[in-house]
């Protein structure tokens, strides 16, 4: 068995909340919540234990416990079957509310981590967890670390503290009415009373924990590589409809990679609603745009050091693939069907392209001090949280972000929204359809 050996700060956090069975961490990223976390559990000492999980961390949760806490039965739950005795059982928020035998627990330990992905009270994953009855709550985020303070009330509710949600959101949040096609929709614009809220949430076993205030981590710096727009991007903003021929657009792929197969490299894109409109617009900023392929070469070119880029669309992780290979630089990938960091590991001059919602919480890439923005994603959770992969305890140089952003174009309003810790949202954009 591993020993734990806790930081002086992840000892604070357990202290802080030792006389608590219903608590919070929310610790900044990179401070070490899955310890802080599993020793919570240890403590509480109850014969079952539930993790909620993404399921791009079911395997880190599993192989967490198995290295540090043998004594537990650990198991991924993915079919009904019997639960042993001193057990953790782990499995992830789109599995949760589908088994609904797990609403038979009694007397257990309830741990989620990444608590900000029960934010939406109407969810089928936060009716279920809602419903449960554990014993004892641990909550695990790191997102009210930089406000986002409105996504706290179902965890409000799980802490114990009996608030409505109106007076949850006229005490603590300040929004502005926006008008909508005729419906006046409620916009975040920024927090009141935050002492107070933090004060109160302290009451109920929550811990609030920025790394600066107790790590000295590297600089970060900030590099915006301003991209050509096109014609295309240009012709769709006016008419709502451009038919592009993708295989033009993608100078970075030889033939082999269109002939022969069943697909057209010819495309039809129709904005007819707010939604597929944005979906085109950064689309075509992006995946669509040569010049911003020919931006990423010249930083890919530019360096041997190991590099992250996060992308949001397949297509884009083809191109870019393509474009690696070009270069001769070795891939890895982690997204939603692969999880692949062999050659991250190994090699010095890689090259991980990651899907913001497949890895920009939870993965160490402390190897790497450089992560490219080959497109934004429109939560500030996830930019903010892909900023930490490179930035946390153990990384020793500067931490280099460069933000791949097309002028004119809805890349330049997303990163600004994204700067004031905002989500870019369908509202947001239709308040902005200049662009």
């Amino acid at each position: 068995m591993n020993e734990v050996k806790l930081l002086p700060h992840q000892e604070g956090v357990l202290v802080a909340t030792r006389n608590f069975n219903r608590c919070a961490h929310y610790l900044d990223m990179g401070l070490g919540k899955t310890f802080t976390g599993s020793e919570k559990l240890k403590e509480l000492n109850a014969n079952v234990n539930l993790i909620i999980c993404q399921k791009s961390k079911l395997q880190d949760w599993y192989e967490h416990f198995k290295t540090y806490y043998p004594e537990y039965n650990t198991f991924i739950y993915s079919k009904t079957r019997e639960i042993p005795t001193k057990s953790v059982i782990i499995i992830n928020y789109d599995l949760v509310w589908r088994r609904k035998v797990l609403l038979e627990l009694k007397d257990f330990t309830l741990m989620l981590d990444e608590s900000s992905c029960i934010k939406n009270e109407k969810s089928n994953r936060t009716k279920f967890i809602l419903k449960m009855k554990p014993a004892n709550v641990i909550l695990l985020s790191g997102t009210p670390t930089g406000g986002k303070y409105e996504e706290l009330y179902s965890q409000c509710k799980l802490l114990g503290w009996k608030i409505s949600k109106k007076a949850f959101w006229d005490t603590y949040i300040v929004t502005r009415k926006m008008d909508i096609n005729g419906f006046s929709i409620p916009i975040v614009v920024g927090y009141k009373n935050v002492d107070r809220l933090k004060a109160k949430l302290r009451e109920y076993g929550a811990v609030f924990m920025k790394t600066d205030e107790v790590i000295d981590l590297p600089e970060q710096l900030d590099n915006v590589v301003k991209v050509e727009s096109t014609k295309e991007y240009k012709k769709f903003t006016r008419d709502r409809v451009i038919t592009i021929d993708t295989k033009n657009l993608c100078e970075f792929k030889d033939d082999s990679d269109f002939y022969g197969k069943d697909v057209t490299p010819r495309v039809e894109l129709i904005g007819d609603t707010t939604l597929t409109k944005m979906l085109y617009l950064r689309q075509l900023s992006s995946q669509y745009n040569n010049n911003k392929l020919a931006a990423l070469k010249d930083l890919l070119e530019s360096t041997e050091d190991r590099l992250i880029i996060f992308y949001n669309f397949t297509q884009e992780l083809d191109e870019i693939k393509s474009l690696c290979k070009q270069l001769d630089k070795p891939v890895s990938v982690v997204n939603g069907k692969s999880k692949s960091l062999k050659n991250y590991e190994s090699k010095d001059n890689s090259v991980t392209l990651i899907q913001y919602q497949a890895g920009a919480m939870g993965l160490n890439l402390q190897k790497s001090n450089k992560i490219i923005y080959f497109s934004l994603p429109l939560s500030s959770e996830l930019f903010e949280q892909s900023k930490k992969r490179t930035h946390r305890i153990g990384q020793k140089k500067s931490c280099l972000y460069y933000y791949l952003i097309t002028k004119d174009s809805i890349d330049e309003k997303i990163y600004e929204v994204l700067g004031q810790r905002r989500d870019f949202t369908n509202a947001l954009f239709e308040e902005n359809e200049y662009l």
